[in-house]
């Protein structure tokens, strides 16, 4: 009976329902609520869908993340390897492959001044380095912070791991995740309340054909310029650009569906997973993680609010042929932001048709926020 009783205790010791804090319940009912936005709200799951789930079973199972130094068999949790590749920046830089893999760039090649909108949405992101420096934290996390203003969470985690801010990267990955599956809430308040009707009913001339030659060069030419300023953007710009050369030179047609689809989903899980596990109560429930999470909210809606409102000077200044929603597309999260800016202007006319306007501000904020991730390094000489 004794034996039994004994049996018994050590089953119950073993189980994770004397370990939870209250804590560790806020953050189930917080990877719970994220389930249910991705599963039932169609809130970008691919990205929302392994985040949660990370979340969840980390705090049931702590040790899933422990380091092989802190573990009593001297072997690591599961997610704990994934994450070293977040901290060493290999999972963004892949994503930034298959993305590229994915891309259209010709919208941008097409209208050039897309540039102009898509760096204007990087505003927001300086805007948020002033406000976490007045907040107290240090000159590289508040640069690491300011970055999810940018809605690239690849940059994020990217920029954070090569900034050496490892303590507050899970913060600032779901910070940034979230906000780019909340676009389609975030976004439209602000468009409508920059734009008159009679903006958001602006239709745009049909883009210019771009043929193949000019597809097949923008690439290598995008490369060379960046990275020869920047070259710390090399793992980003280089592996974006290079998975858009797969694609539109043709003749690797095997490596463009790989890294457009085996590869890009296969990463997205570990970095979804690890980034999620990431957020144990310990480390996510403290001000520093609200401040984080508004800061970042600003920085977005900084962003979008800049590139709506540069969207107004260039429709003044050609004579209302620019359509300022598509402004708002500045920021990187490809292609949310650029259906958004469609649909906000299919409100005002069914009939016009933004998308592909939109796109080029869109496609031009992902390399824009690599471009401020790369500024960043240089001024800290990373």
């Amino acid at each position: 009976m004794e034996y039994i009783a004994s049996t018994l205790g050590n089953l119950v010791h073993q189980t994770a329902f004397l370990n939870l804090t209250v804590g560790n319940v806020i953050m189930i009912g917080v990877a719970c609520f994220f389930l249910f936005l991705a599963i039932a709200k169609g809130f970008e799951p691919l990205l929302l869908v392994p985040i949660a789930f990370g979340m969840l079973l980390v705090n049931i199972y702590p040790d899933i993340m422990i380091a092989p130094e802190n573990a009593s068999n001297g072997i690591g949790g599961l997610f704990r390897y994934f994450y070293i590749l977040d901290e060493w920046s290999i999972l963004p830089s892949l994503i930034f492959l298959g993305v590229g893999a994915m891309t259209d760039f010709g919208p941008l090649i097409a209208n050039p001044k897309s540039f102009l909108l898509g760096a204007a949405a990087q505003f927001g992101i300086f805007a948020a380095y002033i406000g976490a420096m007045a907040l107290g934290f240090s000159d590289k996390a508040a640069a690491a912070i300011a970055i999810i203003g940018g809605a690239d969470g690849p940059t994020s985690i990217f920029l954070a791991g090569r900034l050496s801010q490892t303590s507050i990267m899970g913060p600032i990955a779901v910070a940034a995740y979230s906000y780019m599956a909340l676009v389609p809430v975030i976004q439209p308040p602000i468009m409508r309340l920059l734009t008159t009707k009679e903006e958001r009913s602006i239709r745009m001339e049909q883009l210019r054909p771009v043929s193949k030659l000019e597809r097949i060069l923008f690439p290598i030419i995008v490369t060379i310029v960046v990275c020869l300023i920047l070259p710390t953007t090399a793992p980003l710009v280089g592996m974006l650009m290079l998975g858009n050369l797969f694609k539109e030179s043709g003749v690797v047609r095997q490596l463009s569906e790989t890294a457009s689809n085996a590869l890009m989903y296969i990463v997205v899980i570990l970095l979804g997973t690890s980034v999620g596990a990431s957020t144990s109560a310990e480390a996510f429930l403290k001000w520093e993680t609200l401040k984080i999470v508004a800061l970042g909210l600003i920085a977005f809606a900084f962003g979008t609010a800049a590139g709506v409102l540069l969207g107004k000077v260039m429709c003044k200044a050609t004579g209302g042929k620019v359509n300022p929603l598509i402004g708002a597309a500045g920021v990187s999260a490809v292609p949310m932001a650029a259906r958004v800016a469609q649909k906000v202007g299919a409100e005002e006319d069914p009939g016009n048709f933004l998308l592909m306007h939109a796109m080029g501000p869109n496609v031009a904020g992902v390399i824009g926020t690599a471009v401020v991730a790369g500024v960043f390094m240089a001024i800290f000489g990373v």
